[in-house]
């Protein structure tokens, strides 16, 4: 994988902008404010959320032996970020929480699988 893909700052941008862009969206029904709160605060944790995702998935599947090293990691993240999304989005009053998390989980959690998959197999122990 070329070093512009495995770029961190790449990943954090991209998550910011996509999936604030989203979470605008599924609150579009709400007004102009509800909008730009579920932006900045989706924007937020996901970019957040993504630099701590990619180094914890590349620390837990060094620590992991095995099989354990390519399944644990993501299935630790998709429900630590199931429960960091809805509870921010119900502390700041996000309307759509179902909605708004539901793409930006998703999008996490396949990311987190594909991921760990792509990285370079370890040598027997």
């Amino acid at each position: 994988m070329s070093q512009t893909a495995r770029s961190t700052p790449l990943h954090v941008a991209v998550a910011f902008v996509a999936m604030g862009g989203w979470a605008a969206f599924a609150n579009s029904a709400h007004g102009t404010r509800a909008m730009l709160l579920a932006f900045l605060v989706q924007g937020a944790l996901s970019a957040v959320l993504m630099l701590l995702l990619k180094r914890g998935l590349e620390a837990l599947y060094a620590r992991l032996p095995g099989p354990a090293a390519r399944i644990a990691p993501p299935l630790i993240s998709c429900t630590l970020i199931a429960g960091v999304l809805t509870a921010v989005h119900a502390l700041a009053g996000t309307p759509e929480i179902l909605k708004t998390v539901a793409l930006p989980w998703t999008a996490s959690t396949l990311y987190a699988f594909v991921y760990t998959a792509t990285l370079p197999a370890k040598e027997p122990r």
